[in-house]
């Protein structure tokens, strides 16, 4: 088992970040799928743009408020990210609990989006009727008034599962936060 160490970023922070420097550009290294349970208690799953980190073990992810995500944020705050980094052939799995933070219009969230990634915030309620004349803006200048509905969740991780498969036999390691990221092998 292997701890971290104080003031350093956990074990599984330093090999995903070696994971995603294999993937290179690829737009797919930043796609993370979310699970959340509905409140009729079905699964759902989605995914979302990784967006950066906020401290050593907190992910932070951008949503439309209007989407079915915070009504399941709030029925079950705990989620599940699944990682897929098909270069470096590992999978991170990453357990933690969602909190809805709104993002207020001074904040830097909103300007570091692209004009074409602001530009989902400027569309209509996600999940409702198809409107044909509905504006969907393809781009929104850095300038655009933040939406009330942009939200930013903050995701804080109590355990973190890596499948690695560019080992013969696979490699599974796992970590929790509970005891202080400690590394333990698991059988793949």
């Amino acid at each position: 088992m292997t701890a971290a160490t104080d003031g350093a970023l956990p074990p599984w922070r330093q090999r995903l970040r070696g994971a995603l420097k294999r993937e290179g550009r690829q737009v797919s290294a930043r796609w993370l799928q979310l699970a959340t349970v509905a409140s009729d208690g079905t699964p759902r799953v989605r995914t979302l743009v990784f967006r950066g980190w906020n401290g050593a073990d907190q992910l932070e992810l951008y949503t439309d408020g209007r989407s079915s995500k915070i009504a399941e944020f709030n029925h079950q705050p705990q989620v599940e990210l699944c990682w897929l980094l098909t270069k470096a052939k590992q999978q991170y799995r990453l357990r933690g609990t969602a909190a809805q933070v709104a993002v207020s219009p001074d904040q830097a969230q909103w300007r570091s989006l692209s004009p074409s990634g602001r530009a989902l915030w400027g569309w209509p309620h996600p999940g409702q009727p198809f409107e044909p004349a509905a504006p969907f803006p393809q781009e929104l200048p850095e300038d655009a008034p933040v939406p009330d509905h942009f939200v930013m969740v903050p995701i804080s991780l109590q355990q973190v599962e890596l499948l690695d498969l560019s080992h013969h036999p696979h490699q599974r390691l796992l970590w929790r936060r509970e005891n202080g990221w400690l590394e333990q092998r698991l059988n793949p």
